[in-house]
């Protein structure tokens, strides 16, 4: 696994790949590959980089 989740910076937008159904996410942190995403369906959450590799969205 690539390590893509380094990139992701507070504002971006991303999907969870596992998880589709949570929608678009914007970055609120991403200290020590622990990543917190606000999604639009599911609310915050806290995402362990190092288990699952957000997918960021360049254009949304």
């Amino acid at each position: 696994m690539t390590d893509m989740n380094s990139i992701l910076e507070p504002g971006m937008l991303v999907r969870h790949p596992q998880r589709p159904d949570w929608g678009t996410g914007q970055v609120q942190s991403n200290i020590g590959g622990r990543i917190t995403v606000n999604f639009r369906e599911e609310g915050k959450v806290v995402i362990d980089g190092t288990r699952v590799e957000l997918i960021p969205l360049l254009d949304p």
